[in-house]
Formats: C-alpha cells, structure tokens, sequence
C-alpha cells in the first residue's frame, strides 16, 4: 500500500471517529431538550396575591430545582385561562397539568369539599387543623375522593379566618347588632347566628366599611385585612378565628403524572407535602409580625369575643356541621372524626 493510500485512508477513519464523537458529545444536549416537561398551571390567586408569590411561586421553584429543570411549570394568573372555578374540571379532564383552587370550588364533585373549606368554629388553633388534616387522616380521604376524577390533592396551607370590625363585641346584642360582609359558608353561618350578613365584593369593602353599609368584615385574617387598608376604617381585631381551614389547595393531573419520567412523581407529591408546613407556618409567622405592626402603627386593638358569645356560636356552628355530614359517608365519616377530635380537646 503506497503511502498516500495509508494515507488518505487514516483519514476517513479519523474523520469518522470524530464524526461518532461529535454526535455522542451533543446527544446528551439534545436528549436534555427533548426530555424537558412544562406543565401549564392556573391558579385561583391573583398574580398579585401573596399566596401567588409565596406559594405558587415557590413550588415552581422547589421542583424545577429538584428535577434539574427537566420539569417546567409554566404559570398562569387567576382568570388567564378560563375561570377558576373551572379549573378543576380542567385538571381532571388533562386540559392542563396542574392548578390551584378553594375545595369550595369543587363542592360538585368532591363531598368533602364543604369539611376542607372550613367547619365554622371548630379548631381553636392552627396546630389543631393541620394535625386534623395529616395525622388524623382527613388529607387521605380527600385526596381518595379527588383520586376518582383522575386529579391529585395536596392542601397548600391551613390559616384561620378572622373578622375587623368597628365597634368592639361585648354581648350577644353587639354580635346580632352587627353588618357583616361575608360570602360562601361563614355568610349563611354568621346570618343563622343572627347577624346581618352580606357579600360585598373584594374591590368595594373598604369603601362599605367606611361608608357603614357594613360594620365588620372577613378578608383572610391580619393580612389579608392589612392588604386591603381595612384598619384604617376598622380598628377592632375580633378573636376567636371563624374558622381554620385549607381553603387553598393544589390540584395535579393524575395522568400527567402517570406520565413522568421514574422518580418524578414522587419529587412532585414529596414538594406537596412540604408545602404544607412551609407555608402554614411562615403564614403563621406573617400573622402575628403583621399583627404587632398594625397594633403599634395603626392602633388597631384584639377584641375577644365574650365566652357567652362563643357557646351561641359554637351551637348554631355545630348545626352546619350535621347539614354538611349529610352530604355523602364520607362526610358523615369526616365530620363525626371531627367530633371526635374536638371531644378529645375538650371543646365539646
């Protein structure tokens, strides 16, 4: 063989072998590409929302960090793309991955939705519903129930909700005395107290406090009502909390999850479940900061309802938890450990 036939055909190994080399170093590039996942998520929160930023927004980033980026969540603001009250059927059908909702927007499908989204003047702590929901196993029963629409349940957080008003409550009379914006459950809860309860939506409440179409009102608890500057109208924190619930929750595509790749799933459910306690106790946290600053800037003051006051509440409450039982067994189930719960508390 001549030297320039060795030669040339040195060459086109060469060339080949760099060839074999240069599609094994980009493979992995392009299999990365191909391998990546983006799942479309609504939300029932308002991009300005808190919960938006601080639980929406954090879940994106806890799992496209522990998959390394191959699982993308692509977010979408309360409204974007269809109503929010849509969205769990959206879920359920696989039209998008993944959302945010209240269980009250899914009392059409899942009979433990009412029980999730508050029984009023049942816990007395936040400690109390979180054990409720991940000790006791009412967590499981939801997601068991969720799991026959195709669609994945984690609660994002339990909170209480809380009333301002503007004048302190000191006797039943001051209690049925009031105006009190309301809306869902807590409003036909407050009127069967005897109150006078109505709904204002969320853009006109200061201006009705103000303007004394209402005299009290529930927006969240501390922060919610801080938000919406209703301490400057309503200087009066009422304690105890209406109710303590989970009343945001995540929802994800059972098929879309069916659909990862090996382990995935199971970093996106271990993500759920440690946002729970996140997030429940940085809410508490937020709570009680804000509380001690409106306190102090605003001269706002926590009034305790008188215990007279309480007992009456927590008698016409105790009528709303037998009507919701009725739903299915599974509520009944719910709401007798409930019972059960608070008995052994003591507060029954």
């Amino acid at each position: 063989m001549s030297l320039i036939h060795r030669f040339r055909k040195t060459l086109a190994i060469g060339g080949s072998v760099i060839a074999v080399a240069a599609t094994v170093a980009l493979s992995p590039l392009a299999q990365a590409a191909e391998d990546t996942i983006t799942w479309k998520v609504q939300s029932h929160w308002p991009g300005s929302s808190s919960s938006y930023k601080d639980s929406l927004e954090r879940i994106k980033r806890v799992i496209e960090d522990r998959t390394d980026g191959k699982l993308k969540l692509q977010l979408y603001e309360a409204g974007a793309l269809f109503k929010a009250q849509e969205t769990f059927n959206a879920v359920s059908r696989g039209v998008i991955q993944m959302g945010t909702i209240s269980p009250a927007y899914a009392q059409d499908k899942m009979t433990l939705a009412g029980v999730a989204s508050g029984m009023p003047f049942a816990f007395r702590n936040v400690w109390e519903a979180a054990y409720f929901h991940k000790n006791m196993g009412f967590e499981d029963m939801l997601r068991e129930e969720a799991a026959k629409f195709n669609v994945y349940y984690s609660t994002d957080k339990v909170y209480p909700t809380e009333m301002v008003s503007k004048k302190p409550i000191e006797s039943w009379d001051d209690f049925t005395g009031l105006k009190i914006r309301s809306s869902g459950a807590l409003q036909k809860f407050l009127t069967e107290a005897g109150a006078a309860a109505t709904y204002v939506p969320g853009g006109e409440l200061y201006q009705a406090l103000s303007s004394g179409v209402v005299d009290a009102a529930h927006w969240g608890a501390v922060q919610g009502a801080a938000s919406m500057g209703l301490y400057e109208v309503a200087k009066y924190h009422v304690h105890p909390a209406l109710n303590i619930a989970g009343t945001d929750a995540f929802i994800v595509s059972q098929k879309a999850l069916d659909k990862l790749p090996e382990g995935m799933a199971k970093i996106v459910k271990d993500a759920l479940d440690e946002q729970f306690w996140v997030r429940t106790n940085e809410y508490l946290y937020k709570e009680q900061i804000t509380l001690a600053k409106v306190m102090a800037d605003q001269g706002v003051q926590v009034n305790t309802m008188p215990k007279d006051v309480q007992d009456k509440l927590a008698q016409v409450a105790q009528k709303i938890w037998d009507e919701e039982a009725k739903r299915s067994d599974k509520a009944a189930e719910a709401v007798q450990k409930l019972k059960d719960f608070l008995s052994d508390l003591g507060y029954l």
